[in-house]
């Protein structure tokens, strides 16, 4: 993700790993803010603590699960004991109130003997929860969901989980971003969701951490005539009686909690199919003029390019899709990135798309290696931008993004606490890091390097 400001890029979303596994289908590795002590400025939406813990089951033999996997930044975010494989989420949307009645199914596979184990939600009602449809007691706790089992799993066992809620769902305050509240969130016409890193939980129970990747399916009812737009591929439009409309995506690749998005709102669709390539789905706001839309035309060209640096695109689609607002910001949800209502920069249209390589596809082991993502979407961005000019801008683009490092006194790419995630040592610092190492070894060789890290 991008934050325009002060002429440097200042937030991004979407992290790679450097200290843990780096495969497309990296798993577990969890982060929690503590969302009741969370500073937040005026005017920002306030977190709901969730109920207190009900009453215990005798406790069973078995070991609990981890209530979170212990990540430098957010050692209370994700959950231990089990890997998340596919989650359903299954949500009709009340429009006029801004409230959901949500059903998510999560199946996992228990990494340890299980008594119980904890999923990521803050706020919200939870109505119920069974496990193998067999129904669990369930502690509330903050943002831990507890459900503790009269029967241990095994080691092993694979396990389906579902949860059934209701509520209006309350942005999320995030120390990394604490201008920005994250999750669910309505605007003029709809509603959005960005989450990175923390705001997945807000809409959704799961393990809320980019180690623990699932795929993914959406079933989103909503009010005719509204559409959705979400991750992956648009399977089904289903009649749903009561003049409401499921819209059913599916996203068969892995991906992050924080990475999954729904969008909600009156949208113009263009779609582009060319053989041999990737379809390119966007939605516009109707009101979003036309050449707004047409700063997205370059899509198909950049994502040769980069095939031909990186590696074949990782997912079945790609594509935009706009928010109502003039946001500064924007931000690399999983096939389809997100921007503001007035588009932006040839430069930001390909750094979110590089991201779906590194980010999206490589996800973080930990949130302190944001700058593998962030590093990297700024450097492939600016080798975008360098084609077809003369020999000497990326070299130029290069020594600018150190000039600005140096007034800055910015430190090193691998930030030391979460309030510089976003900031512009990860962006330019990890840019100049690929630059650094280009000039050592060749471009060419650079070029293998990359490929081969892919």
């Amino acid at each position: 993700m991008r934050r325009l400001g002060w002429g440097v890029i200042a937030l991004a979303l979407v992290a790679c790993s450097a200290g843990g596994p780096t495969t497309p289908a990296a798993q577990p590795t969890a982060t929690r803010p503590v969302v009741a002590t969370v500073t937040r400025p005026p005017g920002t939406p306030s977190v709901l603590i969730a109920s207190p813990p009900a009453p215990r089951p005798t406790p069973i033999s078995a070991p609990a699960g981890a209530p979170g996997l212990g990540d430098p930044f957010f050692p209370g975010l994700g959950n231990g004991g089990y890997d998340a494989l596919d989650y359903t989420i299954a949500l009709t949307v009340d429009v006029a109130t801004n409230t959901i009645n949500g059903t998510t199914t999560m199946l996992a596979r228990a990494t340890q003997l299980l008594g119980e184990f904890n999923l990521d939600l803050s706020g919200l009602n939870v109505d119920g929860a069974t496990v193998n449809d067999t129904p669990v007691a369930v502690d509330r706790l903050g943002s831990e969901l507890t459900l503790i089992l009269a029967r241990p799993l095994e080691n092993g066992s694979l396990f389906t989980t579902t949860v059934t809620y209701r509520g209006s769902p309350t942005p999320i305050a995030d120390p990394s971003i604490p201008s920005m509240p994250l999750g669910w969130q309505a605007q003029p016409g709809g509603f959005f969701v960005a989450s990175e890193p923390s705001g997945a939980m807000n809409w959704f129970p799961g393990n809320n951490h980019p180690r623990d990747k699932a795929t993914f399916t959406l079933r989103i009812a909503v009010p005719r005539p509204y559409r959705v737009a979400a991750n992956g591929t648009l399977k089904a439009i289903l009649d749903a009686g009561s003049g409401l409309a499921t819209y059913v995506w599916r996203m068969d690749q892995p991906m992050a909690t924080y990475l999954a998005t729904v969008h909600i709102g009156d949208f113009d669709v263009e779609e582009t199919v060319v053989p041999g390539s990737v379809p390119i789905r966007n939605y516009f706001p109707r009101s979003v003029p036309e050449a707004t839309r047409r700063l997205f035309d370059p899509t198909g060209g950049m994502i040769a390019f980069l095939e031909g640096r990186i590696g074949r695109y990782p997912f079945d689609s790609y594509g935009v899709v706009l928010l109502t607002g003039a946001s500064t910001w924007a931000l690399e949800t999983q096939t389809i990135s997100i921007f503001g209502s007035r588009g932006s920069s040839e430069e930001t249209i390909c750094h979110e798309l590089v991201h779906q390589w590194f980010g999206d596809s490589i996800t973080p082991a930990t949130w302190r290696d944001v700058w593998l993502n962030e590093g990297f979407a700024t450097y492939y961005a600016a080798v975008w931008m360098a084609r077809g000019r003369s020999a000497g801008y990326l070299e130029s683009a290069m020594r600018s993004h150190y000039a600005s490092l140096s007034s800055m006194r910015a430190g090193p790419p691998y930030v030391h606490q979460a309030t510089q995630m976003f900031g512009a040592a990860s962006y330019y610092r990890g840019a100049l890091t690929l630059y650094a190492l280009r000039q050592a070894v060749g471009e060419a060789r650079f070029d293998e390097i990359i490929r081969a890290y892919y």
